[in-house]
């Protein structure tokens, strides 16, 4: 059963279609981590040309989902509600195996440092057993609500 569905995931942030990654959160523990879930369907617009014959996602939209993950998590604390994160950085970023249509990625995020509105989190993401990409994400939040 999950914790926020998309429709829930779309009150917190700004994502649609066709770059909302993100079809639901399995687990949320506020202020300290998150695992969600991205259901990759060869229905997703970027397979049309990344590559046609043989399907791979892009590593940029795996990061991506995981940058869309760290939002839901900063913008759950009571700190940041009503907020927008932005990505500020991305540090050791690895890619360790492709991701083709009808893999289901767990998006795994836990803030390692938080300052005033920036922060850093550790982020992997997982289809199965396997982890397929890895990423240190700095995020910044808008002082204002936008």
């Amino acid at each position: 059963m999950s914790v926020l569905n998309a429709t829930e995931i779309m009150e917190l942030i700004p994502n649609r279609y066709p770059i909302l990654f993100m079809d639901y959160v399995d687990e949320l523990v506020p202020d300290e981590s998150i695992i969600a879930t991205k259901n990759v369907t060869i229905n997703e617009e970027f397979f049309q040309g990344h590559f046609p014959g043989n399907p791979v996602m892009p590593g940029v939209l795996i990061i991506e989902s995981l940058a869309q993950a760290a939002s839901i998590l900063i913008l759950k604390s009571p700190n940041f509600s009503g907020k927008t994160a932005y990505l500020g950085a991305i540090n050791n970023a690895k890619f360790r195996q492709i991701v083709r249509p009808g893999d289901v990625l767990k998006l795994h995020v836990r803030i390692t440092k938080q300052k005033h509105n920036m922060g850093v989190v550790e982020t992997f993401a997982m289809v199965g057993e396997k982890k397929v990409c890895q990423a240190d994400l700095t995020f910044i939040v808008s002082p204002n609500a936008e």
